[in-house]
């Protein structure tokens, strides 16, 4: 017999399903999740937290006729599974499969294309503006969790949503991760008296009466209003939402689908924005998930043995119903956590760029007593965890908050301290003003560690870190590195925090190369170094990708070309003479980088050879070919293996591209001058 969730056409099945049934489904959804991120990775705590709370929403709004707004969006995942995508559910992730955020292009039914926290309620909001503006009926509902509520752009649309009192369902995700209010029973009492169908008219009618008393009508209600307020906040957490306009009303249990049903349900009726505060767990489901909802947030996941034979709850329990019936056991599946076995075959990953970062600022933190962590709600994605395990003091998570984060690293630097701002490079996007105005324009010595530059993966469009070093390249002062392998960060790390100026390392999400540990020296600003001479071609690289540029090198030497090869280090300041020099007599330069080639390294390349051609006739016929990412599309999710191989930036596509650039320009190993035709 096939289960509900195979037997569901759309979400609007689920309103011929009695609670028995929709508790099965709710076991049913998290057993696909699990195994199918134990495969693919991704955000499974989050996911299976909003179970209960996905399958209420989409009983009682019709999607996607009604408007259900997913903030960030990783926690779709059961979303994605009612609204018709199970079959396709295994490639999550993958090239050409289903997407780890909501995208339109997948679904009618997702909203908006989602990735970066604190984004869903503007969002809502403008979708519920337009709908007024145009009369229409649609329902809005958004979905934003704790952390991303306290965002500066979430509490700037809270102020305009209560300002208008717009028509709005907000339901806040408390899965303890942030907010902690206090839970009751008289706090329960109240917020079912205020969904009530009375209190909702005898307040109206109150309001209206008072108003209408001559003279002092005004400041009558004023008191009124104030006075009932207050009391209110006597036993719900949810005063700052009132004050703004927003009717609060919570906290309701996030896993109960008959009170969830009943909350959103009399909710949906009320007029104006309600706030509806639901508290559940991350990693509901999955034993390991809950014990350790910091692992099992992102999307690289400790190993999961799904194994059968560990201890599963029933499906109906924590829901007040029997249901009789019981999914087939999954280990770890709210059962006992079995210590992940790594797969015999496996290779063992070197320590990743982050890691090596972290552990020399823990080094470097021991005898400099400047250096200061800063990171915004990701401590243990950057690194910053371990560095806080060292000093404690001395790491400042300021949660979901980039541009706060960099306005605090520039008074942290006014006050004579070596702040290194954590963030990973599809984040820093959001505090651009802050490191223009705040940090740049002071002149700060501002250590901006720019974590996942490059492809990042499955994470998709709105996560792989390829706009940053275009925005940077314009802004005055800033110095902008990376690394060519992991041993060289850690000197890049020193090098940046010996200057006084702002300094961007960027490195990628990628394990190292292994290398053994070197003494890490200080390396001059703006110096590059030649790894390899040669006179027909030469590459220039910035960052890891240059040892793919030396391995195409390699092949291409084989056939006879003389190939050198500098890793550039800094793209701002660039190593203007070191390249110069290399480049006299060459027939190509090549640059590479994984970013964006619009306005990116190559650019800043290109621009130096071009002011060279205006002065020495030696350059007018060396042609430039920039590889790079392309910058009229966004890059979609999949393993950074796979988007290397379809991009060509891994080494048999660098060296596939050099070869065509060579064939156009008709030169031949060791001859400089074209052939001429036929």
């Amino acid at each position: 017999m096939s289960s509900i969730l195979e037997r569901l056409t759309g979400p609007g099945d689920l309103r011929g399903l009695d609670e028995g049934q929709l508790a099965i489904l709710a076991a049913e959804l998290r057993e696909t999740i699990i195994k199918t991120v134990a495969t693919t990775g991704g955000h499974l705590g989050s996911s299976l937290g909003v179970v209960e709370l996905t399958i209420a929403l989409h009983r009682l709004l019709e999607s996607p006729r009604d408007r259900i707004v997913w903030d960030t969006g990783h926690q779709a995942y059961a979303h994605k599974l009612l609204t018709g995508r199970l079959d396709r559910f295994g490639t999550l992730r993958q090239i050409d499969g289903i997407g780890g955020f909501p995208r339109r292009s997948e679904s009618e039914h997702d909203v908006f294309d989602g990735g970066h926290a604190g984004t869903g309620l503007s969002i809502a909001q403008g979708l519920a503006t337009a709908r007024d503006l145009r009369h229409g009926l649609e329902r809005i509902a958004v979905v934003v969790g704790d952390a991303a509520l306290m965002s500066g752009l979430s509490l700037e649309a809270l102020n305009d949503i209560g300002h208008k009192r717009t028509q709005l369902l907000i339901v806040l995700n408390d899965n303890e991760m942030s907010i902690s209010p206090t839970v009751g029973a008289f706090s329960t009492y109240l917020s079912k008296l205020k969904l009530s169908t009375p209190w909702q008219q005898t307040k109206t009618a109150y309001d209206q009466l008072v108003e209408k008393i001559p003279v002092v009508g005004g400041a009558a209600l004023e008191w009124s209003q104030r006075l009932r307020r207050s009391v209110v906040n006597l036993a719900a957490p949810g005063q700052l939402f009132e004050d703004l306009g927003i009717t609060y009303v919570g906290v309701f249990p996030g896993h109960d689908l008959h009170a969830l049903h009943e909350a959103f349900g009399r909710v949906l009726e009320l007029k104006g924005p309600v706030l509806v505060h639901v508290r559940t767990q991350k990693g509901r489901g999955y034993r390991p998930a809950e014990a350790d909802q910091v692992s099992f947030h992102g999307a690289a996941l400790p190993p999961m043995d799904l194994a059968p034979g560990a201890d599963a709850h029933d499906p109906g329990r924590g829901h007040g119903h029997a249901t009789g019936t019981s999914m087939p056991p999954v280990a770890g599946l709210n059962g006992d956590a079995v210590p992940p076995a790594a797969a015999p075959d496996a290779p063992k990953k070197h320590p990743n760029y982050t890691a090596v970062l972290a552990e020399e600022l823990v080094a470097l933190a021991e005898t400099d007593r400047r250096i200061v962590g800063i990171t915004a709600g990701m401590p243990t994605g950057t690194g910053m965890a371990r560095l806080a395990a060292a000093y404690p003091d001395r790491v400042i998570d300021v949660g979901i908050a980039e541009q706060h984060a960099m306005t605090l690293a520039a008074g942290l630097a006014l006050g004579g301290m070596r702040p290194v701002v954590a963030l990973y490079s599809t984040f820093l996007q959001r505090a651009f003003d802050q490191t223009v105005h705040d940090v740049c324009q002071n002149d700060l010595p501002v250590l901006i560690a720019v974590d996942r530059a490059g492809l990042v993966g499955e994470d998709g469009t709105s996560h792989q870190g390829m706009f940053t070093i275009p925005a940077q390249r314009q802004l005055p002062y800033l110095v902008i590195a990376s690394p060519k392998d992991e041993q060289e960060l850690r000197s890049l790390v020193r090098a940046g925090l010996a200057q006084d100026h702002p300094f961007a390392l960027h490195y990628p999400r990628d394990p190292g190369f292994g290398l053994a540990p070197v003494e890490p020296a200080v390396i001059p600003v703006g110096r590059g170094e030649i790894l390899r001479e040669g006179r027909d071609v030469l590459f220039v690289g910035f960052g890891p990708i240059v040892m793919r540029a030396v391995a195409a090198a390699d092949a291409l030497a084989r056939d006879g070309w003389s190939v050198g090869v500098i890793n550039a280090r800094f793209a701002k300041p660039l190593d203007r003479q070191l390249i110069l020099d290399a480049a006299r007599g060459a027939r190509l330069v090549v640059t590479f980088e994984e970013s964006v080639v619009t306005g990116g390294f190559g650019s800043a390349v290109l621009e130096a050879m071009e002011e060279a051609r205006a002065t020495d006739p030696a350059y007018r016929d060396v042609a430039v070919r920039m590889v790079g990412i392309p910058g009229d599309r966004f890059v979609d999710h999949g393993s950074v293996s796979d988007l290397r191989r379809m991009l060509r930036l891994d080494v048999v596509g660098l060296e596939a591209q050099v070869r065509e650039a060579l064939a156009t320009l008709g030169v031949s190993p060791g001859r400089p001058e074209a052939t001429p035709a036929g």
